[in-house]
């Protein structure tokens, strides 16, 4: 009986000073690579420009973005390789989730809230 494949979660950091069309097309390029080469997605998660713990690449700020996709070892390949020459993006990391892992937090609305929320205390 052949197994389901597993499903992967990427996590992927674009530089925030590029153009919004540029942020989309890589994104919409991602997606495209996983189904042309049999994956199939679960999910994405757009969180924002958000604050790095350190500076990437001379900035201290990336538009973070989740992608979760079911995929084989050639679909993992092929979005390791597009992924180290995609100009635009900063970090990317790809991890197999364990059965039974939670739904990923919506970061969004926290960002936005947190910002709502700042300078109240006065």
């Amino acid at each position: 009986m052949a197994r389901e494949a597993p499903i992967y979660d990427l996590t992927l950091l674009l530089n925030a000073e590029a153009d919004e069309d540029r942020r989309t097309k890589i994104i919409v390029d991602i997606e495209t690579l996983i189904d042309r080469h049999g994956g199939s997605l679960v999910g994405r998660h757009d969180w924002g420009v958000r604050a790095t713990a350190f500076e990437v690449r001379k900035t201290t700020d990336s538009d973070y973005h989740l992608i979760q996709f079911y995929a084989t070892i050639e679909v993992l390949e092929a979005l390791d390789h597009a992924l180290k020459i995609t100009d635009g993006v900063n970090r990317f990391r790809v991890i197999k989730l364990r059965p039974g892992t939670p739904e990923p937090p919506d970061l969004r609305s926290a960002a936005a809230g947190a910002t709502a929320g700042e300078g109240s205390d006065e």
